[in-house]
């Protein structure tokens, strides 16, 4: 039994490719390395005011306790600094991510410049997502960078990329180092193709999910799959290989 092929996205009529499109990344580039590091200092200074904090109570006690509170607050103020990171880089995320209709779009034009900035966002929350995964932090995280995500849900992957165009649905487990991708870049043109996981399926670890899927109700997506491009993949029914194809039903 195999499943349907989802249609491509029409490529959507737009106006001609942005002008120096070439000098516009250039620019855009060196700013964003600016603004990160920007945001990396703004997320230390609550982890710097607990620091001094917790230093003062233990200034001048005995050497064991003055090292302890240092110690202490270093590692607290770390925490500190990653979670205020995720909230930052999810609302820019969440800011600027795409909020396009499904479709092919010209490559050198400022949907790819807005894709990217969403892209970097992710990037950077990703030195500390690992950590909080599977939490409420987690997918506090996902679902401020634009996905819709359903009740009970386990995400134990950092690699959910292109959130605004993932649709995960109650129950479901993404297993560690899955990948789902809701864009791909071809014939010099970027197309947005959202993936939709249905209730209660399964995305196996090390597995990869491409744009445009399908994944019905209660179905499985086997550990190190491939889910080809705009692949749907029917309720209660497991998939797996390279390319993912049908193995069997849910039960059997």
């Amino acid at each position: 039994m195999l499943g349907r092929l989802i249609l491509k996205p029409a490529y959507i009529p737009r106006r001609s490719r942005m002008k120096l499109f070439g000098v516009v990344q250039n620019v855009l580039s060196v700013l964003v390395i600016v603004l990160f590091g920007v945001i990396f200092g703004l997320a230390i200074i609550p982890s710097y005011y607990l620091f001094v904090e917790i230093t003062a109570i233990t200034d001048g006690k005995r050497q064991l306790v003055e090292a302890a509170g240092i110690c202490v607050s270093i590692g607290l103020g770390y925490i500190l600094w990653g979670v205020v990171l995720l909230l930052i880089c999810g609302m820019m995320g969440g800011i600027f991510r795409m909020r396009k209709d499904e479709g092919r779009y010209p490559l050198r034009s400022f949907i790819t410049i807005q894709w990217a900035f969403s892209l970097v966002s992710h990037r950077v929350a990703q030195m500390f997502l690992g950590l909080v995964i599977p939490s409420f932090l987690a997918t506090m995280y996902y679902r401020m960078m634009g996905a819709n995500i359903g009740s009970g849900v386990q995400l134990l992957s950092i690699r959910i990329n292109d959130a605004s165009m993932i649709t995960i649905g109650d129950g479901v487990v993404v297993g560690g180092d899955a990948t789902i991708n809701g864009h791909l870049v071809e014939s010099g043109e970027i197309v947005l193709a959202p993936v939709r996981i249905g209730d209660g399926a399964v995305i196996g670890g090390g597995s990869v999910v491409q744009p445009g899927c399908k994944i019905g109700k209660g179905s499985v997506v086997a550990s190190r799959a491939v889910l080809p491009k705009w692949t749907e993949v029917p309720d209660g029914e497991v998939w797996g290989g390279i390319p993912a194809r049908f193995i069997k039903k849910t039960g059997e």
